[in-house]
């Protein structure tokens, strides 16, 4: 049976993230975004619904993502879903949560929301781009780059 697992998420941070390491000394940040849809319902009225995604990411792009981003920062993410359930220890019987874990993210909005970032303001081409490395791009992170 085919399955195929990939989340795409553009939102904004509703909390600063929370950088910790595991015992083996990887880091592993937990942050929430929001993510607002804008309809108009069969009356023509104008609405919006938002959906808040709790989101964790390791490695190398959590410690970027606890660098440079805090709650209202703009960010794009590409990731997997993950379930996990566990017992409550107060005796409050199963619990489970949906989270998404990040496989790549982008900074979204303007040059000027990011001075931190020192991303370049000039368009560069594909074939100018190869094998130049963005000051924020890290191994297995396309943060600061688009279209690749």
């Amino acid at each position: 049976m085919a399955s195929f697992n990939k989340v795409l998420l553009m939102g904004n941070l509703t909390r600063d993230p929370q950088l910790k390491y595991l015992p083996s000394q990887t880091a592993v940040v937990e942050f929430g975004i929001a993510c607002n849809r804008k309809f108009r319902t069969a009356n023509g009225e104008d609405k919006e619904e938002v959906t808040y995604v709790d989101i964790t990411s390791f490695g190398k792009q959590a410690e970027v993502i606890n660098q440079y981003f805090q709650k209202g920062k703009p960010i794009f993410i590409e990731g997997r879903l993950k379930f996990d359930s566990w017992e409550d220890k107060q005796g409050g019987g199963k619990r489970s949560k949906l989270t998404v874990v990040v496989e790549n993210f982008q900074f979204v909005g303007l040059q000027t929301a990011w001075p931190d970032a020192k991303r370049p303001t000039s368009r560069i081409s594909p074939r100018a781009r190869e094998g130049r490395r963005w000051p924020t791009e890290t191994p297995g992170c396309r943060a600061g780059r688009r279209g690749t």
